[in-house]
This record gives structure tokens, C-alpha cells and sequence, in this order.
């Protein structure tokens, strides 16, 4: 890969049509047949999928077949796809198709008996995978150049792929990608496993060619259209839509700070930089039906993803940038980690890293009490109409931990803290009958554009819940 980022970058071309015009429409009537599937051997736990080209994925890649060191290039035809009607009418039969659009891996992940979507990597450098009982949602990235910097975004691709092909029994699989973009070129290393969370080993050596202004390593990519703080400016009749509720990031001293996610009225960003950062990810946190309220997108299956870095990476900062959007099936949502150090032409660096997948950062079982709500609204006393239009109001309601069991008169401290503006009013209190308690805050943003906002609980000597992190963008 060293030789690779020496060289000129060659753009990639269109392959050649198998199917003209190829739409939407008609590319949804395409389907792998899995009777084709390769490996599809008694014993073998995983079966490997193509995407057919064409519609968005008129660029190809190469997929491979690695034994005992050897590889061997996998070939794809149009005897490898089911075309429904009226689309059949329009394939050659038997036509060996100039490379396929990606590749998908199937695996016993629900029943024994059946081979469910285990991980998809089609268009650029994205990916996705499920966990047991989950539906795909967030993606993540190989790399992300030059993300949210007001420029031209520059999207690296996986070009080739070659898999270590499964023995009988064996319930990992080992798979290598190489990566390609004007800036930059990448050797990667996916070790996969599936189940009740799956967990993805990823080793990526990068070499440049040119400078870059911003790096974004182990990137991730959601949508967040609504909830309660925001669900007025949508005539919706479901409580929440999005794929993730909040940014987390987890200290190596097991402290978890909780960063809401927005749909902001403009560009936005949040820069968190964490020397003792243990993970940082993505978080679906409300996981029944009643909190989405759509019983076709099944929001609460969603699965959260955390990155946990391996070894040294350096200074750094994770970044959120959280673009406007009107419509659900936009991805709005990016986070990724950038060095503090830029790389410039010629540089090499290599980033390992774990991404688990699942129903995560739902664990009620520790000290401190987690978030389980943040609320918005006009600030003052509720329910008045007039009041200050610089006043916002919010609510954040913890659960658990050691306060869950306090009574009502504890004698605990809320520490607020606001970039800008002024803090009019804070309360605390328990809500009856619950484990819960109820942080109120009144924030005058007076002339201030942006209010970065920071909330915990403390008492008795010590942190009692998650850190509420918070950016109000006011319009």
C-alpha cells in the first residue's frame, strides 16, 4: 500500500452496464440467489452474498477468496441473481458481470436453522452490521476525509476484498479490504464475530499522498430526525424518530458522558477531547416499541455501536457534527475521531480498534445513575405563555445508581455549569413513586448564539450519574 500511495491516483470509472437505466424501482426486484451463495456447505457457518451493480453502484469491486494464503478471485454472473418481473425480460442470461457492488455475509445469528444479515459493506467505505435480535441502522466508515469543514467531502472506497475462507465450525471470519481516495490509500483487517453483541476487530495501516486537513478514524455515520425535546417543529404522530439518541463516550474510570443528539437549524458541531477516553460511539438508548411508536421501521431494534480503541493513538478529540435535515431517510449524524496531529504526504499511520454492535449503554447495574430523558421547552414557570425568549428550559431525569434508592430530602448538589448566557434557575428533585430524579434548568442565552451546557449530580463525596452534555443552538 506503501507503493500504492506513490503512485497517482487513478479515480475510479463506471463499469459497464449489465442492465441500462437501472432505477430504484427496478433495482429493488434484485436479489443474490442463496442457493449460490458461496461457502454454502453443510458446517460452514458463514455464506457470502453480492450486491448486483448498477442504480447508485455503477462502480465495482473485486472480492476474493483466500486458502491457505492462496487466493483466488471470485466471479459473479447474472446466474448468480433472482430478477423479478418485469426486470427479468431485460437480463442476458449467463453474462459475467464486470465486478459486483459490494458483498454481504449471512450467518446463524438468530436460529440455528436459519442464515439472518450479519454485515454489508456496499458504497465507499461504509459498512453495517446487526447484532442478535437488532435491525440495520447506523453505518460506519472506513475513514472519513475533510468531514463537516464547509469544503468538498472526500470519500475513500474499498476497491478489493479478500476473505479467509471459513473452516467447518468456526465461528469468526477474517476479511482484508484495500482503500482508496485521492488523499490517501489503506490496507484493513475486519476479524468479525458474530452474536448477542458482534464484535469487529479492524486494523487499518494508512500512507498518504497529499496533506490532509482533517482525519476521521473509526467514523460512524446515523440519523437523528427527532424526540421529546425537538418533536414540535415535526406533525408526527410517532414520539421519537432516529437510529441514535446520543453520542457517549466512556473515561478509563468509568465515567460516561451523555451528549444528546440534535437536528440543529444549521451546521453544528461538538468537540470533545478526552485524554482517558476507554470507547465513544453511538447510542440507541430507548429499546421498547412505545418509544417509537413505528411498527414498521422498528426504531427501538436499532443497534448502538462503541469504539474502543487498541493501543496508543495519540492526542485527539472526537467530533459530532450533526447536520439540519426534514427527512428520516437522511443521514445527518457523523462522529469520528481526529488526531491532533495532521497527516501530511508521505506520513503512514496505523489505528486498531474494536466496534461492538448490540443494544448497548443500557447497563442500570453501576454507581451512577444514567440519563433516561432530556426535555426541552420555553423557559420560566411552565405553562405561562409569555416569558423571556432568551429562556430555555431543560430537563434532564437520571435512574438508578446509588441516588435511585435516596429519599426525597438527600441532600445532594446539582453542578451546572454553561459556556455562555446565564443559569437563572436549577431544582432537583425525585419523582414520586420512581427510582427517578428530575434536573431542571433554567438557561438565559441572552445575545449568545451557541450555549454548551454540562450537568451532573454530585453528594456524599462523590459523582452520582452520568455527565449531560449538551449544545444549544439558538436560531
Amino acid at each position: 500500500m506503501s507503493e500504492a500511495a506513490q503512485a497517482e491516483y487513478v479515480a475510479p470509472v463506471d463499469a459497464p452496464e449489465v442492465i441500462a437505466d437501472l432505477d430504484y424501482d427496478a433495482y429493488r426486484k434484485i436479489q443474490y440467489d442463496p442457493e449460490r451463495a458461496r461457502w454454502n456447505e453443510d458446517g460452514i457457518l458463514f455464506r457470502l452474498h453480492a450486491f448486483h451493480p448498477g442504480w447508485l453502484y455503477k462502480q465495482t469491486v473485486a472480492i476474493n477468496e483466500v486458502v491457505d494464503g492462496a487466493q483466488t478471485p471470485m466471479v459473479f454472473s447474472t446466474d448468480d441473481f433472482l430478477y423479478y418481473p418485469d426486470l427479468a425480460s431485460r437480463v442476458p442470461e449467463h453474462v459475467q458481470l464486470p465486478g459486483v457492488a459490494g458483498l454481504r455475509l449471512n450467518t446463524p445469528l438468530n436460529r440455528a436453522d436459519k442464515f439472518d444479515e450479519l454485515i454489508a459493506f456496499v458504497g465507499a467505505s461504509y459498512f453495517r452490521a446487526l447484532s442478535r435480535g437488532s435491525s440495520y441502522g447506523l453505518s460506519a466508515r472506513g475513514l472519513a476525509i475533510n468531514t463537516g469543514l464547509g469544503r468538498e467531502e472526500e470519500f475513500p472506497r474499498f476497491t478489493e476484498f479478500w476473505l479467509e475462507r471459513p473452516s467447518v465450525g468456526q465461528e469468526d471470519i477474517t476479511m482484508y479490504a484495500a482503500l482508496d481516495s485521492p488523499s490517501c490509500t489503506g490496507a484493513y483487517r475486519f476479524v468479525i464475530r458474530p452474536g448477542a453483541e458482534t464484535i469487529i476487530d479492524v486494523t487499518a495501516k494508512l500512507h498518504f499522498r497529499r496533506d490532509v486537513e482533517q482525519l476521521g478514524v473509526a467514523a460512524l455515520t446515523s440519523m437523528f430526525l427527532f424526540d421529546e425535546k425537538n418533536s414540535n417543529v415535526f406533525d408526527d404522530y410517532r414520539p421519537q424518530v432516529h437510529d441514535s439518541s446520543a453520542l457517549m463516550l466512556v473515561r478509563t474510570d468509568g465515567d460516561v458522558l451523555w451528549r444528546p443528539l440534535n437536528n440543529p437549524p444549521r451546521l453544528a458541531s461538538t468537540y470533545l477531547n478526552e485524554p482517558n477516553l476507554r470507547s465513544f460511539g453511538l447510542i440507541q438508548r430507548d429499546r421498547d416499541f412505545n418509544d417509537y411508536q413505528d411498527a414498521g421501521a422498528e426504531y427501538q431494534d436499532r443497534p448502538s455501536v462503541l469504539i474502543e480503541p487498541v493501543g496508543d493513538w495519540g492526542d485527539g478529540t472526537v467530533r459530532l457534527v450533526e447536520i439540519p435535515s426534514d427527512l428520516e431517510g437522511n443521514d445527518n449524524i457523523v462522529s469520528f475521531w481526529v488526531p491532533s496531529e495532521k497527516p501530511r504526504a508521505g506520513d503512514s499511520r496505523e489505528y486498531a480498534y474494536r466496534l461492538r454492535w448490540g443494544a448497548l449503554g443500557t447497563d442500570r447495574d453501576g454507581d451512577h445513575a444514567w440519563i433516561v430523558n432530556t426535555l426541552a421547552g420555553k423557559g420560566g414557570t411552565s405553562g405561562v405563555s409569555e416569558t423571556t425568549s432568551s429562556l430555555r428550559k431543560f430537563v434532564i431525569d437520571f435512574d438508578g445508581g446509588l441516588m435511585g434508592g435516596l429519599p426525597p430530602d438527600a441532600q445532594m448538589e446539582p453542578v451546572v455549569t454553561a459556556s455562555r448566557g446565564k443559569i437563572r434557575h436549577v431544582a432537583l428533585s425525585k419523582i414520586k413513586d420512581t427510582t427517578m430524579w428530575r434536573l431542571v434548568i433554567d438557561v438565559d442565552g441572552e445575545s449568545e448564539r451557541v450555549v454548551e451546557l454540562v450537568a451532573h449530580v454530585a453528594g456524599f463525596g462523590r459523582k452520582l450519574t452520568e455527565t449531560w452534555i449538551y449544545q444549544w443552538l439558538r436560531e
